[in-house]
């Protein structure tokens, strides 16, 4: 009698609207997990046309398209004798849905539509879809023309239903549902259903990867099961890198890894479970037992299929494993990098231009080409043909065969150091030395010329010369002269970007990199329209405090030693005179407030949720060792004040790889007005009213001058 059942599940670099390579890329991971002898395949969400369609969804075009590329799955030879799930957007009844649709020999057995919608953060399913809420009910679909001629059905099962096949019951989630309070899986469990699956479009955030595994660990370990868990993979044309992290569990065990981030396209992860194994945990769980007499049953879609075969005993059953995790620092690494490479690749451009300023920032995302670069050395050394193809495309060269990472980089990424007569040397030569040792084609330049000319110009035109503040100018002339030169430098930079090649006799452009980090952007401390501005930024979600954990982490695994001296180097922008040819300015000191304050006040403001007042009253407590009431009060009025003032720079960010849970990315993630009072009269006065009431209490008084002025912690 067999019990033994290999099941597969995949993680797929699908691409937004790529109807054609979407579908390339499913029946290629069919295939794959039919050589392994799987009879069960689980793709991710929304597979068939992309997960971040977005608008598109509105669109006939879209429903029409992934309805083709279903009959092309449903006639296609590979898809036969193999249980397939794919997704895609369906329309019922005028009503647009999230869909699974299960299919086996041409027949489709269920379209099971999404019940619970990721509506926050980046997610904005509500917007075009709807949630099916008749729980454990279906309905018939009437399918379209063009499936009828295939299938031969004229109907299908829609909603919420399970399937019967000859040796077990399967059940459906769709990534969100795995979230929620109350997860379908639960009562399918305890219904009799022994295989959950779950397709994900779940995206990369830094640290998130054991909230997944613990998720699916624990639902198996309570209620006993095998868990599939599918995942979309790589940039699929905006700010989210979907982490892949595909996944097979039982009974609380892991027995398949997928990678979490990798330059594969394709990715099948197969397990070979043992059903009786499910039974018998199942069956000294009494108290799972007692609720699995009450529970309220599916509807049952009969199959007549076995997953398992009748002679099965010699087939080697899948270990358990433990899940390997990888330290913030290697994520930043191997994401962003991988995030970089769709985007270069499927924008047909020819390579990056990165203004190399020598501080850590700019060297952070040269290190991430860098890392890059290795990534696609190392696939190429491991047989990935797809990634030689595309590598050849970007060089422009049929031939080329990448096998150094520096080489490479030589060829991919252009850095430049934009000089002023305020740059250091000691900047100047420590962009040089990284970009030496990286191997990145090097610029150096003088903006000088070009800031004198567009200051003539101001003057010529108004009689008046503005000065720097150690030159006896006011304020808002010491800002406008560190402008001039900022946005001066996005000028040149678009300018070498477009035509650096073609003075290099090579074809193609190059894509501007930006370098402003999350910490950076939520203060707003940087120019609008300066180096910030770029095509992409992969360092934009990302905090000052992981970004130097980055570069050491690069210093010691990619030997790349000019990144000591940029890391014991002060953070500064170099715009203003220096003193003795020396640095004048640091950011911190501009900024009024330190980078591990502002990564505190990011995750109140965003992550907890909290304005002025709410923000002060958790420091009060958070800081009490360290500062006095007076002076949280200070700080947050300080920080308040300077956030609102900036948000308006938000408008503009650059589109930035999506890493933190408090990024201040305008577009959708973190939706605020761009226009604020700025002095927050009623909120600053019950931060007023509150910091006299607390500064009187006698527990306050034991603290000494330099308890308050000891370093703060953070969150």
């Amino acid at each position: 009698m067999g019990r033994r059942v290999t099941v597969a599940t995949c993680a797929l670099n699908q691409w937004a609207l790529d109807f054609e390579g979407n579908l390339q890329r499913i029946l290629k991971s069919i295939e794959i997990a039919k050589c392994k002898g799987a009879t069960y395949r689980l793709g991710p969400e929304l597979e068939i046309c992309g997960y971040g369609c977005w608008d598109h969804y509105y669109e006939s075009d879209t429903l029409l398209h992934s309805l083709q590329v279903l009959a092309a799955l449903l006639e296609s030879p590979v898809t036969q004798d193999i249980i397939c799930d794919v997704g895609m957007p369906v329309m019922h009844r005028n009503v647009r849905y999230n869909c699974r649709v299960i299919f086996l020999n041409r027949r489709i057995l269920l379209i099971r539509p999404k019940m619970a919608l990721a509506n926050e953060g980046n997610y904005r399913e509500l917007r075009w879809f709807t949630p099916w809420s008749r729980t454990r009910q279906t309905e018939e679909y009437f399918l379209p023309r063009m499936l009828q001629s295939l299938t031969k059905q004229e109907t299908v099962p829609f909603g919420d239903a399970v399937l019967a096949t000859r040796d077990t019951c399967i059940g459906s989630e769709i990534c969100e549902e795995l979230w929620t309070p109350h997860s379908p899986h639960v009562d399918m469990g305890l219904d009799g259903v022994e295989i959950f699956t779950n397709a994900s479009g779940s995206h990369h955030v830094l640290r998130k990867a054991h909230a997944r595994v613990d998720l699916v660990t624990m639902a198996t370990t309570k209620n006993g099961g095998i868990y599939l868990l599918a995942n979309q993979k790589g940039c699929d044309g905006d700010r989210l890198y979907y982490d892949g992290c595909a996944l097979i569990a039982m009974n609380g065990h892991i027995l398949a890894q997928g990678s979490q981030f990798s330059l594969d396209d394709v990715e099948v992860l197969t397990a070979t479970l043992d059903l009786e194994d499910v039974r018998s945990y199942r069956a000294e769980i009494s108290s799972r037992n007692l609720a699995a007499s009450k529970a309220s049953p599916y509807p049952r879609v009969k199959v007549d299929f076995a997953l398992s075969s009748r002679e099965d005993l010699l087939e080697p059953l899948s270990e358990p494993l433990e899940w390997k995790y990888h330290s913030p620092a290697k994520e930043i690494s191997l994401g962003p990098a991988c995030w970089l490479w769709d985007f270069l690749r499927r924008s047909q451009q020819a390579g990056f231009f990165l203004p190399l300023s020598g501080g850590v920032d700019s060297a952070a995302t040269a290190c991430l080409v860098y890392s890059m670069c290795r990534q696609v050395c190392e696939a190429v050394n491991n047989g990935n043909q797809e990634v030689l193809a595309d590598v050849r495309t970007i060089v422009d060269q049929l031939d080329y065969m990448p096998r150094d990472p520096r080489e490479l980089c030589g060829r991919v990424l252009t850095t430049c150091y934009m000089a002023s007569e305020n740059s250091s040397r000691e900047t100047r030569d420590r962009a040089a030395e990284l970009a030496r040792q990286i191997g990145s084609h090097h610029i150096g330049l003088d903006i000088d010329p070009a800031v004198k000319a567009v200051v003539g110009i101001f003057s010529l035109a108004t009689g008046k010369r503005p000065l720097f503040a150690v030159h006896g100018g006011s304020r808002r002339e010491n800002l406008a002269l560190q402008n001039v030169q900022a946005r001066i430098r996005m000028v040149v930079a678009y300018l070498f970007a477009q035509l650096s090649l073609w003075a290099r006799g090579a074809r193609g452009g190059l894509l501007v990199l930006g370098s402003a980090n999350v910490d950076e952007s939520l203060l707003g401390y940087l120019t609008k329209y300066d180096c910030s501005s770029a095509d992409i930024n992969p360092i934009g979600g990302i905090s000052k405090t992981d970004l130097r954990a980055f570069v050491h982490f690069c210093l010691e695994h990619f030997q790349l030693p000019a990144l000591e001296g940029i890391l014991a180097a002060p953070a500064t922008a170099e715009l203003e005179p220096l003193a003795d040819g020396r640095v004048s300015q640091t950011d911190e000191e501009d900024m009024g407030m330190t980078y591990a304050d502002l990564s505190v006040y990011g995750r109140l403001r965003k992550v907890a949720k909290t304005g002025p007042y709410g923000m002060f009253c958790k420091l009060v407590s958070l800081w009490k060792d360290v500062c006095s009431p007076r002076q949280v009060a200070d700080k947050v009025r300080w920080f308040f004040c300077k956030y609102s003032m900036n948000r308006h720079k938000m408008t503009t960010l650059t589109p930035a790889y999506h890493a933190e849970s408090y990024s201040p990315d305008d577009n959708r993630f973190d939706l605020r007005p761009f226009l604020y009072n700025t002095s927050w009269p009623w909120q600053f006065r019950c931060i007023e009213a509150q910091a006299a009431t607390v500064t009187r209490c006698p527990c306050l008084e034991s603290r000494t001058p330099a308890d308050r002025g000891a370093k703060q912690p953070l969150l």
